[in-house]
């Protein structure tokens, strides 16, 4: 009998976490509901923000991140004189990725490729953070055409030894327990991480109080979230290689921005080494930490103009 009233209510907490789940999914598309333009590429839906008009800047967010991580400050300044697309990365935002759909970091470059053929946009400078960063990289390398020049910010170049701690819960192989794990423990959990979550990934900066909505923090509460995250954690450690592989055959113009003091990944690894692996590399350090595009708004700016301009002729 004690065996039974266990199972049960290990079943009605199972029950209770999967509808708070749902209730967060919920609350977290009522607080910040989609903003811009859908686009059907295939089997992946593409939600995007528009703005602006000239030549074209396209920005890749990071993982886990939104479309918001640009539109917080660093998208509407660059509208001015540019035409500026913010795009949601296939499965994150409110872009969808069907379950069986090839989620490569080559692959979601690919995606961004069809976006360009989608909107007749002939080639772009390429913005990326973080993960943003390695696709960007991969845009380049496959299709060099499209690129005029990039401009990463705290970007993913080299595969670390081992995950970093504050992205550990992420790391889960398997595609069942990532869907379990989705529904039940991963909400409460990034709630419960939240703080501590917070000071590794913006620090030694602070994380602004209207992040949750104003950058898109809210929409981590949401399972497809987590399940996105997950896998294109485990997706970087197939791609990176063949990323890295890439790099001394590279052309395109290559302007990069690190905080030193990054928490997330080591400035002197994924950017500074970076410069022994590409010819005419431009580096840019600053005092921060990762999250540039949020906490330092107008530097972020001045970078991505200053890139966008030798590239397009345009002056900043």
């Amino acid at each position: 009998m004690l065996v039974l009233w266990i199972l049960f209510l290990l079943f009605m907490a199972s029950i209770g976490l999967v509808l708070f789940a749902a209730f967060s999914n919920k609350k977290a598309t009522q607080y910040l509901p989609p903003s811009g333009t859908f686009a059907k590429l295939g089997n992946t839906k593409l939600h995007y923000v528009d703005q602006g008009q000239g030549p074209v800047i396209v920005m890749i967010h990071g993982l886990a991140g939104s479309l918001q991580n640009f539109t917080y400050g660093v998208a509407s300044p660059l509208a001015k004189n540019y035409r500026v697309i913010c795009v949601d990365r296939p499965g994150c935002g409110y872009s969808t990725r069907p379950r069986e759909a090839d989620s490569s970091l080559e692959a979601q470059a690919d995606t961004m490729a069809l976006l360009l053929d989608h909107l007749g946009i002939e080639s772009a400078v390429f913005v990326g953070h973080s993960l943003g960063g390695a696709i960007s990289l991969a845009m380049a390398q496959r299709h060099p055409h499209k690129v005029k020049a990039l401009a990463l910010i705290a970007p993913l170049t080299h595969l670390p030894e081992e995950t970093a701690p504050v992205f550990k819960p992420l790391d889960i192989a398997s595609p069942l327990a990532r869907q379990i794990l989705a529904w039940t423990l991963a909400i409460p959990g990034t709630i419960y991480r939240m703080n501590v979550s917070l000071k590794v990934i913006f620090g030694p900066e602070k994380a602004p109080s209207d992040f949750a909505i104003r950058g898109g923090g809210i929409l981590s509460l949401r399972p497809q979230n987590f399940i996105t995250a997950s896998k294109d954690l485990q997706q970087a450690k197939t791609s990176m290689p063949n990323i890295e592989d890439g790099y001394a055959s590279m052309s395109t113009p290559i302007s990069v921005l690190y905080g030193r003091e990054d928490r997330v990944l080591s400035c002197k690894l994924n950017g500074e080494d970076l410069m022994d692996r590409m010819a005419g590399l431009n580096l840019t350090l600053v005092s921060g930490g990762h999250m540039l595009p949020v906490t330092q708004v107008e530097r972020t700016v001045q970078f991505i103009a200053d890139a966008a301009g030798k590239a397009t002729g345009l002056a900043s």
